[in-house]
């Protein structure tokens, strides 16, 4: 039943990745001279995503939080990362982000022209430039457009989360912009990093967790260790339930 249900989620998705680039290449040209953070190719990005996930009918979402976010002030969200179906799922939120990706995305081909068409920032993390290409979300941050990071840098292979990388909170920080943490659960269960074998029947989870002022933290340490605190307790309280 899941390698049936696996070749038909993968052709499905082939389907809705061909489809929609046509979709957002004729929304992109159409739009790019009036629309510098590219919003209307990443709404039609954001039906493909609620699309994807609409795959099996057992496929539920539960979403907590959203109210905590307040959209007049320039946010750092950082969530944890354990699945490629994380984007997908966190498109179910009702607000637009800018992401940050692998710089790997790019070289893949559709989706890298997605992330390029729809304006989402690849970075290679192993490279001593990744911190200075994050100031690239400066201005877009100051212009109320928030700005998505997975500070782990990859996918975890167990559901459990790893160590947090430091450029989510040394933007944040540095800038004085808030930090809200996301916590994403339900992925790493419906799909493991490496197989292609996928799981028809899951819960998926999207908590919101109270905004950080990161002006309250001198050591960029203590607020990614408390940061990382938060996600991880939540984490459990989701699984707990």
């Amino acid at each position: 039943m899941k390698a049936l249900f696996s070749v038909f989620l993968w052709l499905y998705f082939s389907f809705l990745f061909a489809v929609f680039f046509v979709l957002i290449s004729i929304v992109f040209v159409f739009t790019f001279p009036f629309d510098p953070y590219r919003k209307a190719p990443n709404r039609v990005l954001a039906t493909m995503a609620k699309l994807m996930m609409k795959a099996s009918p057992k496929w539920k979402i539960d979403i907590e939080g959203t109210e905590k976010f307040d959209p007049e002030v320039p946010t750092v969200f950082v969530a944890n990362h354990q699945s490629f179906l994380d984007m997908a799922l966190a498109y179910h939120l009702p607000w637009q982000m800018k992401w940050v990706s692998k710089r790997s995305l790019a070289f893949i081909p559709v989706m890298g022209w997605l992330v390029w068409l729809t304006g989402h920032l690849t970075i290679n993390r192993n490279s001593k430039s990744a911190l200075k290409k994050l100031e690239n979300l400066v201005q877009p941050l100051k212009d109320k457009i928030p700005v998505m990071i997975f500070p782990e840098g990859t996918r975890t292979l167990d559901g459990e989360i790893k160590r947090f990388k430091n450029g989510a909170f040394l933007l944040a920080h540095e800038y004085g912009f808030n930090l809200q943490p996301i916590v994403l659960d339900g992925g790493h269960l419906a799909m493991k990093s490496g197989s292609k074998i996928v799981e028809p029947n899951v819960n998926f989870s999207i908590s919101i967790l109270d905004p950080i002022k990161t002006s309250d933290f001198e050591d960029i340490n203590i607020l990614k260790d408390h940061t990382y605190q938060l996600i991880d307790r939540e984490l459990k309280r989701i699984r707990s339930k």
